[in-house]
């Protein structure tokens, strides 16, 4: 076995979705790209980290709520548009050409172009990690041609969803709602 530098071994297991986390602060929508997200309970109930760095984080403090929206593949570059620019600066769903559509629960926006969208309420927020406890009050799937979401390595280079294998039958027992 080879060791490796431990500034890398996050480049190991970051590989789940990359997602877009909408808001609407002041007037504005906003959207930022984020390669780390974490399911933690079938509630349904993810974890996301941002720091105070990020225009997206005073959004997510003052409001407690936010749209998780999964790009597909074909959005790869739009998303990372998205990333390189900040929201204070520029309105990133104009300049990516993403479609702003209301949402039933929260007042950000859900991304018309997404695999899905989660509209989320922030249940918690553990300052000494900028970490953020959301709950799921209620998700939409779109009917699209491209289905692939797509990870982050973590050195500018993507992965995308690829074969899926299906091994429910080894599983001691499914849940029915799977």
């Amino acid at each position: 076995m080879k060791e490796i530098d431990l500034k890398k071994a996050f480049l190991m297991v970051e590989k789940g979705p990359v997602v877009l986390i909408s808001t609407a602060f002041r007037g504005k929508f906003n959207i930022m790209p984020l390669s780390w997200i974490m399911v933690i309970d079938f509630t349904p109930r993810f974890a996301i980290c941002t720091g105070s760095w990020n225009y997206t984080y005073e959004a997510l403090v003052k409001n407690k709520e936010c749209v998780v929206a999964v790009p597909g593949l074909d959005l790869l570059d739009k998303t990372i548009e998205a990333g390189n620019c900040s929201g204070k600066d520029v309105d990133k769903f104009e300049l990516c050409r993403f479609k702003p559509v209301s949402a039933k629960c929260v007042s950000a926006p859900l991304v018309g172009e997404c695999l899905c969208n989660i509209e989320c309420r922030i249940v918690d927020h553990i300052k000494k990690h900028d970490l953020f406890i959301l709950e799921g009050v209620a998700a939409w799937k779109t009917s699209r041609k491209e289905k692939r979401a797509f990870h982050a390595v973590g050195d500018g280079s993507f992965i995308a969803d690829g074969n899926t294998f299906n091994r429910k039958k080894l599983m001691l027992k499914v849940p029915e709602w799977l």
